[in-house]
């Protein structure tokens, strides 16, 4: 059995590691979004609201079909296993990344300076037959709004284009900055 000082001691100890961890979070997300590079990524709607933390808009990206021709590491798979895809992107003379390449394992080689690398994910089972697509998420496929917001948000989506401006970094994690409504910010992820 604990003795008094014990028990406070362990209590102690378990509240700094759950703050540690916290910290922890935080501090990298924040780390990502003020040091990362940024890139604009085309969005397309597709609905919101969450029932603990608000409205929101569910946000797909062009960037979110690729096409089996530009994975680079495919060998004799013909099917995706779950896991991580590392995709390139170059940034196109509208201000807007598209994808160039992409692979199932990490680039070993420096990304140029004229390219940016994003890490998603892909499930199970997507073809890689020549001239098909699979889908992979990124972890950007949702952006909170002010209650009330997020209904007006996608109908606005579906007459005219918007956008992200994403942080990404070294290792291709991606954090939302902006939500874009063409040129116009609506709505900026404050760091902290």
């Amino acid at each position: 059995m604990m003795t008094g000082w014990r028990l406070i001691a362990a209590a102690v100890v378990v509240s700094v590691a759950q703050i540690a961890f916290l910290g922890w979070v935080i501090v990298g997300r924040a780390a990502i979004l003020q040091n990362g590079q940024e890139i604009l990524i085309k969005t397309a709607p597709v609905d919101p609201r969450d029932l603990f933390r608000g409205d929101y808009v569910r946000l797909g990206y062009d960037i979110s079909n690729i096409a089996t021709d530009v994975i680079t590491d495919k060998g004799g798979m013909a099917t995706t296993t779950a896991g991580p895809i590392y995709v390139m992107l170059l940034r196109q003379p509208d201000g807007f990344w598209t994808v160039r390449s992409a692979s199932f394992a990490k680039p070993e080689t420096a990304v140029p300076a004229d390219q940016a690398m994003i890490r998603g994910e892909v499930e199970d089972g997507w073809s890689l037959s020549p001239g098909t697509t699979i889908g992979a998420t990124y972890g950007i496929e949702r952006f909170y709004v002010p209650e009330g917001d997020g209904l007006q948000i996608e109908q606005d989506m579906r007459e005219h284009t918007f956008s992200i401006l994403a942080a990404v970094d070294d290792n291709g994690t991606a954090q939302i900055k902006a939500l874009m409504d063409g040129e116009k910010k609506l709505y900026e992820e404050p760091i902290y």
